[in-house]
């Protein structure tokens, strides 16, 4: 019996990843190609859509022969991708518009603080459950209207298409300018400001006050699906599936019960708790999302606390301050000491996300005497993660009923077991790696494969997951309310550090 495999795309921040898994969830071939990052202004950060999609077409092949197989071992494709990067391109030509803006670009400060001002986080929070924010994607399709002349005239017209990354490539997978599917999933179209959460369907007020017509906007479809049949690159071969990469990771952990929560560790990190088909409206500084859509099936929804700085912090203290010359000799430092000394960095080097949302903040370290030494700082940069995570859970509690009892974790971070000691110790919970690290690649596999019947259900799909190491909580309880204190004493420090223009 001839072997088959479902294909994952994991089109990222900066790279594009193709990865074969087998029946049993398991990696069989892996091929990754990084892309550029511009930064054309201080706060603007782009991508050449185009680049991406050359990249998927060299990192397909290269996946096929890692385990030498041929398109017709592929059972069906499922896409991942950097959530809130916009793009937009000329439905004609297939050009891309100029590059894509990505999620991390903060050209649209200005405008997100006037909607905050008027007509305030309600009327957007009623409808998407998003408060203004440079994140999300409808703020830079107005900014890039404001900008660039006769767009918005075009798009009216029907010659500009936007999309996230997901759509860009399904786009182009299944045909392009010669009758390629434009379409989104929920998961993905619920991170631009524009869909309704509650109908799932775009929003005539939303898209109203931004001025977007809905001729350029894609048709939004389950995550889990069949779209069409790949034209290029795998013509023939099924794509039913598309998530938002932290959302893929949700469901890649498998976390399909209410009150189950992952977070990825990366760069910055992100943790999602599914909360069923109820939307819980976050009164605690968390978003409500779209956590998948299966089919026919009713949605389910996630809180999620996205954290800005986590391992870039500990890139920052390798490469700006030199103190070690590679990311794991963090640990190795930290544990020449037995504790932080009193002293705690808050990494807002960019402003804070979840649950503070305070653009105005900047990065802090406190509690500096003669006493603290290099191994004091390494300690304080992995705790850091550690209390940015605690203030997302007790958000978490705050706003659901759903109190957490375990946390998944996956990302880079994880390989640190000091860090993911100190998770447990402060947030008095288990925490649990799965075996297969690739939980972004392995949700969207899931996904592509029950929509194409290679796997029955999602509990076949509960039973490939292996825990691969445990943490459990070994921290004073006092001990832990009290370095807790000293860290929100600390984030206080933090806040009002940049005055708004034109003030004195």
């Amino acid at each position: 019996m001839v072997e088959r495999y479902v294909m994952s795309i994991d089109q990222g921040t900066t790279s594009t990843r193709c990865i074969l898994f087998d029946h049993r969830g398991r990696l069989v071939s892996v091929a990754q190609r990084e892309h550029q990052q511009h930064f054309p202004r201080p706060g603007w950060v782009e991508h050449d859509a185009v680049e991406i999609w050359r990249n998927l077409g060299r990192v397909v092949p290269e996946a096929l022969a890692g385990v030498g197989v041929g398109r017709d071992e592929i059972t069906a494709i499922g896409i991942a991708n950097q959530r809130e990067t916009t793009v937009l391109w000329d439905r004609r030509t297939g050009t891309p518009l100029g590059k894509a803006i990505v999620w991390q670009d903060t050209r649209t400060a200005a405008l997100v603080e006037d909607l905050r001002n008027h007509p305030g986080d309600d009327f957007f929070l009623e409808r998407c459950c998003l408060p203004p924010s440079t994140y999300f994607s409808a703020p830079r399709i107005r900014w890039l209207f404001d900008h660039v002349e006769g767009l918005e005239r075009r798009a009216r017209d029907g010659e500009v298409l936007f999309g996230t990354i997901e759509t860009w490539l399904i786009w182009n997978l299944t045909g392009g300018t010669a009758g390629g599917l434009h379409i989104t999933d929920v998961t993905n179209a619920s991170r631009t400001m524009l869909m309704n959460i509650r109908t799932l369907d775009w929003d005539e007020a939303l898209l109203e006050f931004f001025g977007v017509p809905r001729v350029m906007l894609p048709e939004i479809r389950p995550s889990s699906q069949r779209y069409g049949e790949a034209r290029s690159v795998l013509p023939g071969v099924p794509i039913t599936a598309a998530l938002g990469d932290q959302q893929a990771a949700l469901f890649g952990q498998t976390c399909f019960a209410p009150g189950e929560a992952k977070c990825t560790y990366g760069t910055g990190s992100f943790l999602l708790q599914n909360t069923g088909t109820a939307v819980v409206r976050s009164r605690n500084g968390l978003l409500t999302t779209v956590a998948y859509k299966i089919a026919d099936q009713p949605a389910a929804y996630a809180l999620e606390g996205p954290i800005a700085v986590t391992g870039s912090l500990v890139q920052w203290f390798r490469d700006r301050l030199g103190l070690i010359s590679s990311a794991p000799e963090i640990e190795t430092l930290a544990r020449t000491v037995e504790d932080n000394g009193g002293c705690y960095i808050v990494p807002a080097f960019s402003g804070l996300f979840a649950p503070h949302w305070r653009s105005d903040a900047r990065g802090v370290i406190v509690g500096l005497t003669s006493y603290i030494t290099k191994g004091h700082l390494a300690r304080a940069v992995l705790e850091a993660t550690g209390w940015q995570t605690r203030e997302v859970v007790d958000a978490m509690n705050a706003d659901s009923s759903l109190a957490l009892k375990e946390l998944k974790v996956d990302g880079g971070m994880t390989s640190d077991n000091l860090l993911m000691q100190f998770l447990a110790d402060v947030l008095d919970v288990p925490v649990v790696r799965p075996l297969v690290a690739e939980t972004v690649s392995l949700g969207a596999a899931y996904a592509a494969g029950l929509a194409a019947g290679y796997w029955p259900d999602l509990e076949v799909l509960r039973r490939n997951w292996h825990r691969a190491a445990q943490w459990l909580p070994d921290m004073d309880p006092a001990q832990r309310e009290s370095e807790y204190d000293n860290w929100q004493r600390a984030v206080e420090r933090s806040l009002g550090w940049i005055k708004p223009p034109n003030r004195p």
